[in-house]
């Protein structure tokens, strides 16, 4: 069936919606860039304070726990059973995606505003075969995708379904005037899939922010920020809490590498370190 006419009015106010839709896609793109680079900035400083310090922590904590398995092995060869805390793990933070790469609109199409009849069923369809065929393809993974495509066009063709015969074409490349007529029905057609694929980008994007803004990251670099506009210097404090552990560590394996001798005092090491570990109460 021909499509309903459409006015030049119509298209330049089609346009000017899809116009709308860019600058508001814009504006969302640089908020994500501008989110993203405020992260990553703080992960650096973060780590360049912080790393160093959590990966000194990290090592004690494996050789604290290579020290408790030998003193609990030990325990349990002598019939005395203690709880074992699981292995430390280190901890990683997410990786920060960037964007993925838009694709673009394809190009308005061109010529004088008068309607052409949109082309037969069986012209799409030769037309399909023709951009979708195997046997026009190399072999490879590029022949198995054109397999698929070729059975979707042949359902579609069996069906009557010229909607989606068009949908494929279009979405190939094909020129809009040469799959729905036109090409003032070819441009509208155009404003159309241009609408739908910015539509679909800001989805993307707003998924994409989302996905910011709920990592763990994001919700540290806020507190820590607005503490230092308070004065305050968290960085520093954290430093200074992970280099109270670290001794607090360094002491533990001191002990741990020491009490073997004594079934009791392992034994009571190790409910201690499991306690502090779990924040379970033995009893």
């Amino acid at each position: 069936m021909a499509s309903m006419a459409i006015t030049r009015h119509d298209l330049t106010r089609r346009r000017e919606q899809l116009h709308d839709l860019q600058r508001y896609l814009a504006v969302l793109e640089a908020d994500h860039d501008g989110a993203r680079a405020k992260l990553l900035g703080f992960r650096q400083r973060y780590l360049e304070a912080l790393g160093p310090l959590m990966r000194e922590l990290d090592e004690l904590e494996a050789q604290l726990h290579q020290a408790t398995s030998v003193l609990s092995d030990t325990l349990k060869r002598q019939g005395v059973d203690v709880p074992m805390s699981a292995a430390p793990r280190s901890k990683a933070w997410p990786d920060i995606p960037a964007l993925p790469e838009a694709t673009p609109l394809p190009p308005e199409p061109t010529g004088p505003m008068t309607d052409l009849p949109p082309p037969s069923l069986k012209t799409l369809y030769r037309r399909a075969a023709m951009r979708f065929h195997p046997d026009l393809a190399p072999s490879g993974p590029e022949r198995e995708v054109c397999e698929q495509r070729m059975m979707v066009v042949n359902e579609a063709y069996g069906s009557g379904d010229r909607a989606r015969l068009e949908s494929l074409l279009l979405a190939a490349g094909e020129l809009p005037e040469k799959v729905i007529g036109g090409p003032a029905d070819a441009v509208r057609a155009w404003l159309g899939l241009c609408e739908h694929m910015v539509q679909s980008r800001i989805r993307i994007v707003q998924a994409q922010m989302a996905l910011l803004q709920s990592q763990q990251m994001h919700e540290l670099r806020i507190s820590v920020e607005r503490a230092e506009v308070g004065g305050m210097r968290p960085l520093e404090i954290m430093a200074a809490r992970l280099r109270a552990q670290i001794a607090e560590r360094r002491q533990e394996l001191y002990i741990g590498e020491r009490v073997g001798s004594d079934a009791q005092m392992a034994a009571d090491f190790l409910r201690r370190r499991y306690q502090r570990l779990t924040g379970l109460g033995l009893k």
